[in-house]
């Protein structure tokens, strides 16, 4: 497969993972009467920091979209590299370590995943490393190959 369609392929998977945790995180109703009473207290129970007045609730949405909006801008970031790589295989090998390093920040998102959340998120994370890795090393061999 040609590095432009894998990073691609990575970059639809990172906008089906954001869109599916923003709808996910915010949604989410605890299936438990003490997980709702959490929940609640979270949301309820306000504090001042810095000047403001906040919950750990907002923190906990507010960490969530962040999250959210760094998945978007991975997607963003491989559509790119697609882009590149399709355009100019040689300019995608001179980023080679980015590429890397994408793959890598992915791997490190699959521990993430492994240590605290469910099957869903672990399967896009590992989906989304393998696709990295791939792109990586086919960035990397067209790169090789366009120098000659």
């Amino acid at each position: 497969m040609k590095p432009s369609l894998l990073y691609r392929m990575a970059a639809v998977l990172y906008v089906l993972l954001a869109t599916a945790h923003t709808v996910g995180f915010l949604r989410f109703v605890p299936p438990t009467p003490e997980g709702i009473a959490v929940r609640d207290a979270m949301f309820n129970t306000h504090f001042a920091l810095h000047g403001g007045t906040f919950s750990y609730g907002g923190f906990y949405n507010g960490f969530g979209l962040s999250c959210s909006i760094y998945m978007l801008f991975a997607a963003f970031l491989a559509w790119h590299l697609g882009s590149l790589a399709k355009r100019d295989p040689a300019a995608i090998g001179a980023l080679g370590a980015l590429g890397f390093v994408f793959c890598v920040m992915q791997v490190a998102q699959l521990v993430v995943c492994l240590v605290y959340f469910f099957t869903a998120p672990i399967v896009f994370a590992a989906v989304i490393a393998l696709v990295l890795a791939l792109a990586a090393w086919r960035s990397r061999a067209a790169a090789n190959v366009a120098a000659r």
